[in-house]
């Protein structure tokens, strides 16, 4: 079982700034949070690659951010490339995945390193490792920023992983709702009444 912070529901007391409290309930994990977290992360991956050169494999678009902070922290030789992938659904819910852009590099005989932002019901990376298996890598690892086990219908296990969270519809650090929020320095959870008139409006459709 990956080693994780685990966060409850009702843990954070970091104020929301006053423009986002019309939309956001409450700061989940804080900025300072995420830095000192990602820092640990990055050190066990160093550890279990013991200084191999890696390719870092990312899934856009939500990674950006923790990527970046991720791979600052990396002390050992990487190359990187993205994989594009689009969950089209109503709402807050998953929809049909579409792969919108393809590994670049070679990885046949190398060692990856999968980074996604959030682990919900693991459908998405139930798709993608079954892709990159195909391709002949030595070996993958999996390694995601947030893991919602109660949400999960796919047999997936992340390898590393930064916070265990409970089922709230979190925003920010690079995760949207309707390509909102991504540039927040925090992540936070949505209030319901913004996704719900989102729903609502597209039942009447």
């Amino acid at each position: 079982m990956p080693v994780s912070t685990i966060l409850k529901t009702n843990r954070s007391s970091t104020p929301v700034p006053p423009r986002l409290r019309a939309e956001v309930e409450k700061i989940l994990i804080t900025d300072a949070e995420l830095a000192q977290r990602i820092k640990i992360l990055a050190r066990g991956i160093e550890r279990d690659f013991r200084g191999r050169e890696m390719v870092v494999v990312s899934l856009l678009n939500g990674t950006v951010l923790f990527l970046a902070d991720l791979i600052r922290h990396l002390n050992l030789p990487l190359r990187l490339d993205f994989i594009g992938v689009s969950s089209y659904g109503a709402g807050t819910e998953s929809g049909d995945l579409v792969f919108t852009k393809e590994l670049r590099l070679d990885v046949r005989g190398r060692d990856v390193l999968l980074v996604d932002d959030i682990l919900d019901t693991g459908k998405t990376l139930s798709r993608v490792l079954p892709k990159l298996r195909a391709l002949k890598p030595r070996r993958i690892k999996t390694c995601v920023l947030l893991d919602k086990p109660s949400r999960r219908v796919a047999k997936v296990k992340p390898d590393y992983v930064g916070f265990t969270i409970p089922d709230l519809f979190v925003i920010g650090y690079g995760l949207d709702f309707a390509e909102r929020y991504r540039n927040l320095p925090f992540v936070g959870v949505l209030h319901p009444h913004i996704y719900k008139e989102v729903l609502e409006h597209a039942a009447k459709k």
